[in-house]
């Protein structure tokens, strides 16, 4: 193949020299910026390679292992219709539900799927009267020569804490895989595809059962590819900026028992930043981005300090940019602390002191639409939420708690639970028995990221009255109500 982007081509086992049958998989995953991540990715390149490879002619499926809807800076004001309208022009095949699919809960997750002209997947994805989600796909057959393909998909079951599913619940990815592939082999299928949006643990459970012939992953944000001889596990990096092309040369061989089948993979790593964005797919994207500028390209600011979004960061140690979000919150609800997760921090950047901040930043930022709500809860349960946020820190949760009115020092090295050391409020140790207002987000604040102890307790603001935390950190930033600072309210002990 033909790719003056190809960063890797890495062949982990040797194909005939000539294949009975052959499937080639353009695959994806976690695209959810239309234009990419600087000069790589984004959809009118992704078009530009799956147009090249189908021009190579055979039987070619371009798949996603979903997170597309959400989170995006246009997302905010269309819940996702965009990713799905322009996920249609590029001719993607199939897509596995991620859990940022339900993150404008489960009506709009049924509305985008209707949307869709190509095949969604979750086989764990479950109404409550245990049918698949509405319009979701139980599988694709795809037919290759003279041999059977059987896809099916699996979401995270972590999509019950990350997201919004309301009353969609997720079967065991791992349990579900052994089932459905054993059906799938039993209706014809030679070769066995799961298109997953799970996390590495559950890639290694997956990929350590081997009931599965081939996982082509997402959710992690990073690119794997893994081959025992036995099972492939395939995940390209976010925003479409590497593709990872996969070959499955299928024949049917004569073995001591009878025919069987035998495939063997290679897999072509398409770095997307010379790739020429498609023409048509590039139109579209600037016509969005036309309005977003119209609303967004608003100057608010200028940053004082380093302001550091870095998924590193922001999921595991104090960030300017988080402290300026959690005193917003609590400055604009009259809160005593506030409390924000940091996986809700997305612009997975850095701006340097002196930078003029936009409207533009702050929403790329904070791009998920979610509102501060005002909540009473003891000293206890707060104690009790910053146990929480600092459970996952290891694994880079987004739990982990950025905070306003209050410090706390925390011991990683000690376990989940009971990892936090000390918590001052208004510089007096926390009371537990006393009764505290709290500004979180809607998210955290009906038991989201495992925040289970603000789940059902009093609302001062409810989210049906609550204002946008993004409009919250514009406005104080640009009257100085909030300030972007790193002041020491964060202590990870050594």
């Amino acid at each position: 193949m033909r790719f003056a982007a190809t960063i890797a081509a890495i062949i982990l086992a040797a194909a005939p020299a000539i294949a009975q049958d052959r499937l080639t998989i353009v695959h994806v995953n976690d695209l959810d910026r239309m234009e990419g991540d600087g000069d790589a990715g984004g959809v009118a390149r992704l078009a530009t390679v799956i147009a090249e490879v189908r021009a190579q002619g055979g039987t070619v499926l371009a798949t996603s292992g979903g997170d597309s809807i959400s989170p995006s800076l246009l997302s905010s004001f269309d819940e996702g219709a965009h990713m799905i309208a322009l996920l249609n022009m590029v001719g993607l095949d199939a897509m596995a539900l991620g859990n940022h699919e339900f993150d404008f809960g489960p009506d709009v997750t049924r509305t985008r799927i209707a949307e869709a002209n190509f095949t969604v997947l979750s086989n764990n994805a479950l109404e409550p009267d245990g049918t698949l989600i509405d319009g979701v796909d139980d599988n694709m057959m795809v037919e290759v020569g003279d041999h059977m393909v059987g896809i099916f998909g699996l979401t995270t079951d972590g999509t019950a804490v990350k997201s919004s599913p309301g009353n969609v619940t997720f079967g065991d990815p791992v349990e579900v895989a052994a089932t459905t592939a054993a059906a799938l082999r039993e209706a014809g299928a030679d070769v066995v595809i799961a298109l997953t949006h799970t996390d590495r643990p559950e890639d290694e459970q997956l990929y350590a059962a081997g009931d599965v012939d081939v996982i082509l992953s997402g959710d992690d944000h990073d690119l794997a590819i893994w081959y025992d001889g036995n099972t492939a596990l395939v995940e390209s990096a976010s925003q479409a900026s590497l593709v990872t092309v996969v070959t499955l040369d299928i024949e049917t061989v004569e073995g001591r028992r009878g025919p069987r089948v035998e495939w063997s993979p290679a897999f072509d790593v398409i770095n997307t930043t010379d790739v020429a964005p498609d023409p048509s797919l590039a139109a579209e994207v600037e016509r969005y981005e036309a309005f977003l500028s119209a609303e967004l390209d608003i100057e608010i600011g200028a940053t004082p300090v380093l302001l550091d979004t870095r998924r590193t960061t922001v999921r595991a140690t104090e960030s300017a940019f988080g402290n300026l979000t959690a005193d917003a919150m609590r400055v604009e609800t009259g809160a005593d602390v506030a409390i924000t997760n940091g996986g809700g921090i997305r612009g997975d950047t850095q701006y340097e002191p002196g930078t003029v901040i936009t409207r533009r930043d702050v929403l790329t930022e904070l791009p998920f639409g979610n509102k501060t709500v005002l909540l009473e809860l003891s000293g206890a349960d707060i104690v009790a939420a910053l146990e929480n946020g600092v459970s996952a820190i290891e694994d880079g949760g987004g739990r982990y708690p950025h905070v306003s009115g209050m410090t706390y020092s925390f011991d990683a090295s000690k376990s989940a639970g009971e990892r936090v050391l000390e918590v001052m409020v208004g510089g007096a140790p926390i009371d537990a028995g006393a009764t505290y207002l709290l500004a979180t987000n809607d998210f955290m604040g009906r038991g989201g990221d495992g925040y289970s102890m603000f789940a059902g307790k009093p609302s001062i603001i409810e989210v049906n009255a609550a204002e946008l935390m993004a409009a919250q950190v514009i406005r104080a930033f640009e009257t100085g109500a909030a300030v972007p600072t790193l002041d020491g309210r964060v202590t990870k002990v050594e």
